[in-house]
């Protein structure tokens, strides 16, 4: 665990200079500046909207006397597509947008249900009740 640790916060800083270089070489340094803004500013605007529709449909799943188990995913892939858009960088960015885009995010929700269902077959998680 802590070399995947170690591993994300050498690699990711790597990647995100690289592409930096890379864009600012074909674009130019000043687009390559309001590029990263423009896409923070709309990645900002959209996690606020997505955030509040999770609230909403959380607050709607409990007054009707229910689990919102998926609407708490939700909003969890909101709030780290929103922390990872506020890292400058066009690969951070990307992977926002995904966390924040409903149809990306669907399908990510997907994916993750299916790796816990097989996680949890394969091994002996107990799940002790107090």
């Amino acid at each position: 665990m802590l070399l995947r640790l170690f591993l994300v916060f050498t690699l990711v800083p790597i990647v995100e200079i690289w592409l930096l270089i890379q864009v600012g070489r074909v674009i130019g340094p000043l687009p390559t500046l309001a590029t990263l803004l423009i896409i923070s500013l709309v990645g900002a605007w959209l996690a606020r909207s997505q955030g509040f529709r999770a609230i909403v449909a959380i607050r709607d799943e409990l007054a009707m006397g229910r689990l919102p188990a998926a609407h708490f995913l939700d909003g969890a892939l909101i709030l780290a597509g929103g922390i990872l858009l506020l890292t400058p960088g066009f690969f951070t960015d990307l992977a926002g947008l995904f966390f924040l885009i409903p149809f990306t995010r669907a399908c990510l929700k997907g994916w993750l249900r299916t790796w816990l269902e097989q996680r949890l077959r394969q091994g002996n998680y107990v799940i002790h009740c107090r």
